[in-house]
């Protein structure tokens, strides 16, 4: 879709990436690095100044207790970080629970280390996980559960009855947990992040997989980190050493001084909040039905009252005509399961955000 409205000259809504600029600040501190001379290779696991704030910011936001030294490892991106840590687990035959829509680089790593997605469609129209259907597919083979708060492409969040239905289900059982929580500062509405951190019993079984691109609106830096317990970030590093090796070395210093101004991530569900709603009311002199968003860069729209297009027919068709590219959210499902909906990112300046809606009222 980025192809297509480079082609024609569309405003992109699709893929989710900001277009105004970063902290000026944060630039200056990977400068400033840079003089220093800090541009040769760190160690494998990441900085250990980063390990050691990010333990600290941990604390502070989770009062989760995680060892730098063997809980913390630096990764190219958060989904470099999701593909190792499923790497490291998993064995022809295994299962994986998937919920869907999903992030597009789950099933595939998932199949390419030959185990099997078991595949379990959110409740439309909230998104929300039916955990009575995953009791129903927990078999002997199930592996991992696979877990996005906030959730990308929905927006959605895990709640507190969540987590308590996510820990009966994994009590007494060798069931590993991966959740994606690259956008856990974007939460909206003052609901709290449900952070497997938050929780000792879920966290000794878990896999969590963040990003600072996400968090600083940097995403082309591809830096993020995963949290796991010791002796599953030993085998993740195993991957990790002849994977990677050692990640951009001047922006981990500068984001491990960056860290120390809590405000600059505290403030970011507040600014990106801003942002959704006036998307929303922007969009409220179209034709399209918002559904909710508690989080992320994203909010889905219905089409239903404009269309009996597919969601990739409208999609394209939006951007060719109407110059305004969005996702068809049935490509976040394998058998391409059809809502009428579709992905719009709204972190974008306002005036991108006006000229888009403007586009989008002749619809």
């Amino acid at each position: 879709m980025s192809v297509l409205a480079a082609e024609h000259n569309a405003i992109n809504l699709g893929q989710g990436f900001p277009d105004f600029t970063m902290d000026g600040d944060l630039i200056a501190l990977v400068n400033n690095a840079m003089q220093k001379g800090h541009n040769q290779y760190l160690h494998m696991n990441g900085l250990m100044a980063l390990r050691e704030t990010l333990s600290e910011k941990m604390h502070y936001l989770y009062n989760a207790t995680i060892n730098p030294e063997t809980e913390i490892t630096i990764t190219p991106g958060g989904t470099y970080a999701i593909f190792t840590a499923l790497t490291t687990v998993l064995h022809p035959g295994d299962e994986v629970i998937v919920f869907e829509p999903a992030y597009d680089s789950y099933i595939p790593t998932i199949e390419i280390n030959g185990a099997i997605p078991v595949r379990i469609p959110l409740q439309f129209p909230h998104y929300s996980i039916d955990w009575e259907l995953v009791k129903q597919k927990i078999s002997a083979q199930t592996k991992m559960i696979m877990l996005n708060t906030p959730h990308n492409p929905t927006g959605s969040v895990l709640s507190a009855h969540d987590i308590e239905q996510l820990r009966s289900i994994v009590h007494n059982t060798n069931i590993f947990i991966l959740c994606d929580e690259v956008y856990e500062h974007l939460i909206f509405d003052g609901l709290q992040h449900q952070s497997m951190l938050r929780y000792p019993d879920l966290l000794q079984r878990s896999f969590v997989c963040f990003s600072f691109g996400k968090t600083y609106h940097c995403t082309g830096w591809k830096l993020g980190y995963c949290v796991a317990p010791t002796a599953l970030m030993q085998e993740f590093r195993k991957i990790h050493q002849f994977n990677c090796f050692s990640c951009n070395s001047p922006a981990q210093f500068a984001v491990a001084e960056y860290l120390h101004h809590r405000e600059k991530y505290l403030q970011l569900g507040a600014v990106m909040q801003k942002k959704r709603d006036y998307f929303a009311g922007l969009m409220q002199q179209t034709k399209f039905k918002a559904l909710p968003s508690y989080g992320s860069y994203f909010q889905l729209y219905s089409y239903e009252n404009i269309s009996d297009e597919t969601e990739k027919e409208l999609a394209i068709r939006l951007t060719k005509e109407y110059g305004v590219a969005s996702i068809p959210v049935s490509v976040f499902y394998k058998d391409g399961t059809e809502n009428k909906v579709l992905r719009f990112c709204f972190a974008k300046k306002e005036s991108t955000l006006e000229e888009a809606v403007g586009r989008l009222m002749k619809v």
